[in-house]
């Protein structure tokens, strides 16, 4: 799938939940989507995603997290194989590329 985020972001109506948000990217990129983690930043849950861009080397990055060596990453291939969207609970959206 060639992911577009600069039509992405055109696209993305305004939202007024996390949850609302998180739904539009599902229906819109599917099992490329991915949840990453929560935090709570000064007091406000903050959701992180991951938007696929380059499945096969993605997986092969997450992977090497769940062997034991010491990580290398001799290049930016690998960053560029994903996207990370920051989604707030009140729905407010940064996609960082």
């Amino acid at each position: 799938m060639n992911i577009d985020l600069t039509s992405i972001s055109k696209e993305m109506p305004d939202f007024h939940s996390h949850e609302e948000a998180k739904q539009w990217f599902k229906e819109k990129l599917h099992d490329d989507f991915l949840i990453r983690s929560t935090e709570t930043v000064n007091g406000k849950k903050i959701h992180f995603y991951h938007i696929i861009k380059q499945p096969e080397l993605y997986k092969r990055y997450m992977e090497s997290f769940a062997k034991p060596v010491k990580h290398e990453i001799t290049n930016m291939e690998t960053f560029e194989s994903y996207s990370t969207v920051q989604i707030s609970e009140d729905g407010e959206v940064k996609i960082f590329i």
